[in-house]
């Protein structure tokens, strides 16, 4: 993604030579440092401040701190926007990392790890956060369900001094976080420690609590000021064949649950799971700890496959067999019991609304599989019992930008609006806490900024030096299979995180290389009196030659008319200024 400047014109025509120092002007362009987004914040769904976060570590030594104080500032800015750091450092499937710049030299900065390092740390030495006021007010807020988004709006709230009730229908909060993500990839003491420091801040939490059966919807509509419903989408969905009723036939979400509570299911031998999302793949690699020989059934090709790409590379570690290209057609049973499905083949057409090729089914090509117990793991949706009102259609809750819903004071996020990432969800409920808040204190409501984004054609890649990105050590598939429980993956030792923190390429943001002031001839440029702050041009001396900004390591400075007010672009090829 480039850098765009909207609303600006192209200063366009031709390309600008690197004069300087001759005492003549070479342009009427000066520099500017811009404010712009990484690409990594730009493409995380709840906007984590992730450029600050990892240059905090990364300059603890330069700025005269300790480790541990910049650890607690990192864990801070984490918590500013997502109160589960060490859950999304195990779980979400780092979108921003995709995004990073640093991916074009020697590989992506591993910033799920970091984040996890820091989510870690905080729960070993117990770091609590503090409201952002001693004020109390005096509005009421029940929130519906306890996953990811509905703690995430209650703990806004909280933060900024209301008095909030999450009603939760299972035994224990978490939501999917709990019932729908195994412990092998999610220990469920880290979700605990994170709950609780929720709880912490005044939230209360009641659980077995089924609104619109226990509690009537409408009693919450009379009793609070505001409602957020975030109940999730916990109910699976069905293969839709003949013997599907069978005893030993489970939906994933069904399957996972039950794993997770506690509860012993005997799958045999021979497990069948139908699907390619992270549902599928987590039913799968628990059927393999419960001992089973596991084959993952799937209508499409590996390559259109929705899951984390780490979980499928996973399940391969783990001896888990996929057949590709095949649908279910129906079940063969014996007594109540599934022996065998018989799955339809078939091939790829041409691409759906997901942009995946629609599979198509080949006439009269049928295959056999046995089975001891049949996984589906195809989809799932929201139990909407007792609040109906709020369903529109196949569309579920419908939502604005702000998390507003049709009714008057409800709210809702996470994954009964739309099937989503847990970050997505978190970033939904803290939206909605936001607009609660603006709302009752009378503050207009207002978009986040949307800043230019820093491309790769913005980053001078032979300023830093390779460093190869610092892998995540994990157990063994042999030693994964051993215990249902373990986790496979070691949160990164403090050297590695320093050492991969350091990788940061600081996109869009001054880390005060100097550059631009050793290669200034007409000294416009001059160094802060405290260190990380942006460097000083002395306008008045410039003559425009545009070397500051073309050798700006991180992008952060532009050329700009000052008559005109329009910023210079760059040539794509050679990063010259263009004016």
């Amino acid at each position: 993604m480039s850098l765009i400047v909207k609303k600006k014109k192209p200063l366009g025509g031709r390309a600008l030579s690197s004069g300087g120092g001759s005492g003549v002007e070479t342009s009427p362009l000066r520099p500017e440092h811009l404010k712009k987004d990484a690409p990594c914040h730009s493409n995380c769904p709840n906007g984590t401040k992730i450029r600050e976060i990892i240059t905090t570590i990364a300059q603890t030594e330069s700025a005269g701190r300790s480790y541990p104080e910049s650890y607690r500032i990192a864990f801070e800015l984490l918590m500013e926007r997502n109160p589960f750091p060490a859950v999304c450092g195990r779980v979400c499937p780092h979108p921003c990392e995709s995004a990073c710049n640093r991916q074009y030299k020697d590989g992506s900065v591993a910033i799920n790890n970091i984040e996890r390092f820091i989510g870690d740390y905080a729960l070993e030495n117990n770091f609590e956060v503090k409201k952002l006021t001693d004020e109390t007010y005096h509005e009421k807020i029940a929130v519906i369900g306890a996953g990811p988004a509905g703690l995430s709006c209650a703990y806004q709230l909280a933060l900024q001094g209301y008095k909030v009730k999450v009603f939760e229908a299972f035994s224990k909060p978490g939501g999917m976080m709990r019932y729908g993500i195994p412990n092998y990839r999610l220990p469920a003491q880290v979700l605990d420690k994170e709950i609780e420091r929720i709880e912490k801040l005044g939230v209360e939490i009641v659980c077995n609590t089924v609104i619109g059966k226990d509690i009537p919807y409408e009693k919450l509509q009379e009793e609070y000021d505001a409602i957020f419903v975030g109940i999730g989408a916990h109910k699976g969905k069905k293969l839709g064949i003949p013997g599907e009723d069978a005893v030993n036939v489970f939906t994933g979400t069904e399957f996972l649950n039950r794993i997770n509570s506690g509860q012993k299911i005997d799958v045999g031998s021979k497990v069948l799971v139908v699907g390619g999302g992270d549902t599928a793949i987590d039913a799968a690699r628990i059927s393999r700890r419960l001992g089973a020989d596991v084959t993952i059934v799937y209508r499409r090709t590996r390559t259109e496959m929705p899951a984390i790409e780490e979980e499928i590379v996973g399940a391969e570690e783990e001896n888990v067999h996929f057949e590709f290209l095949l649908a279910p057609h129906e079940l063969k049973l014996d007594g109540e019991r599934a022996v065998a499905m018989v799955c339809q083949k078939m091939e790829l057409g041409e691409p759906d609304s997901s942009g995946r090729r629609r599979p198509v089914p080949i006439p009269d090509a049928f295959i056999t599989l046995e089975a001891t117990t049949v996984i589906s793991a195809i989809s799932q949706e929201p139990s909407f019992e007792g609040m109906n009102n709020l369903r529109e259609g196949k569309d579920w809750i419908k939502i604005d930008e702000f998390g507003r819903t049709k009714e008057e004071k409800v709210f809702a996020g996470g994954d009964d609006v739309d099937l989503g990432l847990v970050t997505i969800a978190i970033y939904q409920g803290r939206m909605a806490a936001k607009t609660i808040h603006r709302q009752f204190r009378g503050i207009p409501l207002e978009k986040e900024e949307d800043l230019p984004v820093v491309g790769k054609d913005r980053i001078v890649f032979s300023y830093y030096t390779e460093k190869l990105r610092q892998e995540m050590l994990k157990l063994p598939p042999d030693e994964r299979l051993a215990e249902m429980e373990k986790e496979i993956t070691c949160t990164y030792t403090e050297e590695q995180l320093i050492e991969e923190a350091t990788r940061c390429m600081s996109c869009g943001m001054c880390f005060d290389c100097g550059t631009c002031w050793s290669l200034c001839q007409d000294q416009v440029i001059q160094k802060p009196l405290t260190k990380f702050q942006p460097y000083i041009f002395k306008l008045d001396l410039c003559k425009g030659c545009n070397k500051c900004a073309e050798a700006c390591p991180c992008g952060y400075i532009e050329m700009k008319n000052p008559m005109t007010g329009q910023y210079a672009e760059r040539d794509p090829e050679t990063g010259k200024v263009i004016y």
